[in-house]
């Protein structure tokens, strides 16, 4: 087992790699918390429980860039001297940028922090990796400080008006693809020697224009917010762009959506869904009691429909401990959708026999795992 620490744990990637390495066979994940830097007892402590850290505790915006460059060579400059306390020599992959080489406070910190572990790993023995990262995009960013993108998505969401600043292209990658490129850099790190040195740019995945990206967003919020339906869905980048949009959702106050029930004489009509792309559809029989799911995915998108019956759906985002609740009735046909990195389920809370259809896109990948189970 790899003993991994985290960094910066509760932050925008450091949030997806701590929940990504619970569910990745042959690594221990070191709880952290970001008061260990203000502590040297309690950094010491997780110093030498680690094998490897993952450094990616750093102030990116501030009003000061002063103040925002002396925190984070402050960061790197407490973990050295944890480390020489310690006697310890961990592996540590430390989360620079591509600022490095402009002309700012913020790359003049990230750069001269990884200098800094360079020449400790080189002095003491240890491996040092330091990865050089594009603009990272995903579910769970902060708007106005993480990326455009979330703030981009947040605005459209909560009825704001979004506002290009300068029309210019941004390279992107997306988070869980960041998240997996760190862990094949920890999973090589055992065939390396002590005192290596390595710097890893981090390949980008996507090129756009932010006008562009504004369009993508907009038609999301037009198309799958306002009318309900599943967009076209043209690539990768449009997937996670489009789960990452749907995370940024009230999702509370948002579902369940009712359908439009048609009757007449001979019965009644229902739209479960208006598709601009492919996917599966399906249905379950459900006896009163029990519960179907609990378990979460990283790309698909999903929708259950409650035809027949009573249902709760409950969802809950992986890492938090607030649950969403929602009541479903076949007498007034509705649907809920289910966001990535949501932990779902649906109950059989009536006397009856309870009927979902589920749609799926799938966006399958043999190589890449989609599901993974945890109970809301």
């Amino acid at each position: 087992m790899i003993k991994v620490g985290v960094t910066g744990q509760s932050g925008f990637v450091g949030t997806h790699l701590y929940n990504t390495l619970a569910f990745q066979e042959g690594f221990e994940r070191v709880e952290f918390h970001k008061d260990y830097f203000e502590n040297e007892k309690e950094l010491d402590a997780f110093v030498s429980s680690c094998d490897v850290i993952v450094h990616l505790a750093a102030m990116n915006r501030h009003n000061d860039p002063e103040v925002l460059y002396k925190t984070n060579v402050s960061l790197v400059q407490n973990l050295i001297a944890s480390f020489k306390r310690t006697n310890s020599t961990p592996h540590v992959l430390f989360s620079s940028s591509t600022q490095e080489e402009r002309d700012n406070l913020y790359g003049k910190s990230k750069k001269e922090g990884r200098e800094l572990l360079e020449a400790w790993a080189k002095t003491e023995g240890g491996k040092f990796t330091g990865i050089i990262i594009p603009n990272v995009y995903g579910p769970f960013g902060h708007p106005y400080y993480n990326s455009v993108v979330a703030t981009f998505c947040h605005q459209m969401t909560h009825g704001e008006q979004p506002k290009i600043e300068v029309d210019g292209e941004i390279k992107l990658v997306f988070v869980t693809e960041l998240v997996g490129d760190i862990l094949r850099k920890i999973e090589d790190a055992s065939n390396t020697g002590n005192g290596s040195i390595e710097k890893f740019a981090v390949p980008h995945r996507h090129v756009i224009k932010v006008s562009d990206l504004l369009s993508l967003i907009t038609r999301y919020k037009e198309q799958y917010m306002d009318q309900g339906k599943i967009p076209v869905i043209a690539n990768r980048f449009e997937l996670n762009l489009f789960n990452t949009f749907r995370c940024y959702m009230p999702i509370k106050d948002h579902f369940p959506i009712n359908y439009v029930k048609h009757t007449d004489p001979r019965g009644a009509f229902v739209e479960l869904a208006r598709l601009e792309i492919g996917g599966q559809v399906s249905y379950s029989t459900t006896v009163p009691g029990i519960t179907r799911g609990n378990h979460f995915h990283t790309r698909k998108i999903e929708r259950f429909s409650v035809i027949k019956g009573k249902a709760l759906i409950e969802m809950r985002r992986i890492g938090t401990d607030e649950v969403f609740s929602f009541e479903l009735d076949g007498e007034t046909p509705g649907y809920v959708d289910m966001p990535i990195w949501h932990t779902h389920n649906i109950k059989n809370v009536g006397e009856n026999e309870l009927i979902t259809v589920f749609w799926i896109n799938e966006a399958y990948d043999p190589n890449d795992p989609d599901t993974y189970f945890e109970t809301v």
